[in-house]
């Protein structure tokens, strides 16, 4: 795998090429701006590109904007997002195409090296993860109405969707059966209104009906 990296902290950027370096990933670029992060990617073809969010010159939105700029030239390109704080408007600018690939992750879980690793390789699949805070103030911030249509049980098991998690991996993580997974997704996507015909990704599109309803 090669990845691309846009972040301008020095430490974190080094501690990210070091780390990456150790589990067989190939940097080929460090970047520290948006503009130097769309021609890397345009240059080098990575297979994942991870952006802070805030970048250079006004550490605003430079970071999510060439990230969304990429997935546009590049449909399908694989991104992870780091952020210092939880943005919700940027987390949904992210998942809105709803096409999989992407995560969203506080910084503070760089240190977690195994599950970093594991979420890295879940968005190269093509996968998409979403930091449980950002998960749960995405939650927070929804319509009462929306939320009280769930039940606790069809919320953790929308937050492990949204985490990206298989309907195997939240079977064991809540100790249930897969059709009791099944059901309870079933559930989820009724209440929430996503019809049959939604496709792979109406797991994002559940987390983005929190965020519609805000």
């Amino acid at each position: 795998m090669r990845v691309v990296i846009a972040e301008d902290n020095v430490l974190l950027s080094t501690g990210l090429e070091l780390l990456l370096g150790t589990k067989g990933i190939e940097v080929a670029a460090v970047v520290t701006d948006g503009p130097g992060l769309v021609e890397s990617v345009d240059l080098h073809r990575p297979d994942l590109v991870i952006a802070d969010v805030r970048l250079p010159p006004s550490f605003r939105d430079e970071g999510i904007k060439a990230a969304l700029a990429i997935r546009q030239a590049h449909p399908g390109l694989p991104v992870l997002v780091l952020s210092q704080y939880v943005e919700q408007v940027y987390a949904r600018e992210l998942l809105a195409d709803g096409s999989g690939g992407v995560g969203y992750l506080l910084k503070d879980r760089v240190g977690r090296v195994g599950q970093f690793i594991d979420d890295l390789r879940r968005v190269a699949g093509g996968g998409t993860v979403m930091d449980p805070e950002v998960i749960a103030q995405l939650m927070a911030a929804g319509d009462a109405n929306a939320l009280d249509r769930l039940t606790n049980r069809e919320r953790e098991v929308l937050s492990l969707m949204a985490h990206g998690l298989s309907n195997a991996e939240i079977g064991r993580r809540l100790s249930v059966t897969d059709n009791a997974v099944h059901k309870h997704i079933g559930n989820i996507f009724a209440k929430l209104g996503l019809p049959a015909s939604d496709g792979g990704h109406r797991r994002v599109l559940a987390v983005l009906t929190f965020l519609d309803h805000r």
